[in-house]
């Protein structure tokens, strides 16, 4: 398939661009990937597709402030970095803008005295690695001097921070939000679990090649990003019994998917774990672990749509949602949601 394949109108005033009000009011289209049969509910309403038995996993990555602005010491010019990968306690792998200004061996400030840092090197990809020099703990000076850095097509304020994070996250890694689970609430959560539906956690900190777009017309040639992953042994246990016992694994979220697939791959016993993966999923990939998955709506020939259309069926998905467009549900990082059931294979 083409990259062209994956391409939708969307109508600029359906980018959602502020979470609701309340994080179970958003909207969830659900696609049955067998049938191709699509209902219209909401999200507070999730227990009607879950069943008692189900390993409901979520990622558990937590947001930083990865974006930093400041400016090259010997000329005051302002630069803007994105964190995208922490290469140990000091040194990081960034994006830089722009990047000309930022040059091996310049210096950056960024509060003077507190955080100011380095250019070791340029990278064949343009990403610069960043040797960070400060006093303290690296998390407290971070969140002094850094941004939440809001996807590209979200242009209104954040009041509150925190809704850019999911209730539940505590693993701090994260350049962009696993935006599937920001509809959840600890009440859904506690009511899931009362209803026999099993929670566990994995981690996969979300990177900038989320918002890059596919510039090769050819899938095969895309090269995907690669990201930090955990997958911990409480996950394992939870997920290798409901595999064994029959019962379905649900990922909530591309990321999860991504974490759970990426383990399936490398050994079938899918024991504890953990490392990079540049898994890169779209139609023709046989899922080996993942049986149904929560996600938003996705931008046009991004390697997410890609995925989903994988999971569902390339047919399902994109009639779901012509019929997202039809009906003004909300779209992408803020917007509305959706439950994917596995499209099986035949034969």
């Amino acid at each position: 398939m083409r990259t062209s394949d994956f391409y939708y109108d969307l109508p600029e005033e359906l980018i959602a661009q502020h979470p609701m009000d309340d994080r179970v009011a958003s909207r969830l289209l659900a696609l049955d990937g067998n049938t191709g049969e699509i209902s219209h509910r909401h999200f507070r309403e999730l227990d009607q597709f879950l069943r008692s038995g189900d390993v409901l996993v979520l990622n558990n990555t937590r947001v930083i402030p990865a974006r930093l602005l400041g400016t090259v010491k010997d000329t005051g010019r302002a630069i803007e970095l994105l964190l995208l990968k922490r290469i140990d306690d000091k040194r990081w792998e960034t994006l830089a803008r722009p990047g000309k200004k930022v040059r091996p061996g310049k210096r950056l400030v960024f509060i003077e005295n507190i955080l100011e840092a380095v250019v070791e090197e340029v990278k064949d990809d343009g990403n610069r690695i960043i040797a960070f020099d400060f006093e303290g703990v690296w998390e407290e000076v971070l969140d002094q001097a850094g941004i939440m850095p809001l996807p590209p097509y979200i242009h209104e304020q954040l009041e509150d921070k925190e809704r850019y994070q999911t209730v539940y996250a505590v693993t701090p890694g994260s350049s962009a939000a696993p935006t599937a689970g920001l509809h959840f609430t600890k009440d859904l959560l506690s009511n899931l679990l009362e209803k026999g539906i099993e929670i566990a956690e994995v981690t996969l900190h979300v990177g900038l090649g989320t918002f890059r777009p596919v510039k090769a017309e050819n899938l095969e040639d895309h090269l995907m990003h690669s990201e930090w992953f955990d997958f911990p042994e409480d996950a394992s246990e939870k997920v290798q019994r409901a595999r064994r016992e029959g019962r379905r694994v649900v990922a909530v979220g591309t990321t999860s998917c991504r974490t759970l697939e990426s383990v399936a791959g490398r050994d079938k016993e899918m024991r504890p774990c953990s490392g990079y993966t540049d898994i890169f999923i779209f139609p023709g990939y046989e899922f080996k672990c993942v049986d149904a998955l929560i996600t938003n709506f996705h931008l046009p020939e991004s390697t997410l749509i890609m995925m989903v259309s994988a999971f569902a069926g390339y047919d399902n998905v994109f009639r779901a949602y012509r019929e997202a467009v039809d009906d003004k549900y909300r779209f992408f990082s803020f917007g509305d949601a959706m439950f994917l059931t596995k499209k099986q294979e035949k034969g």
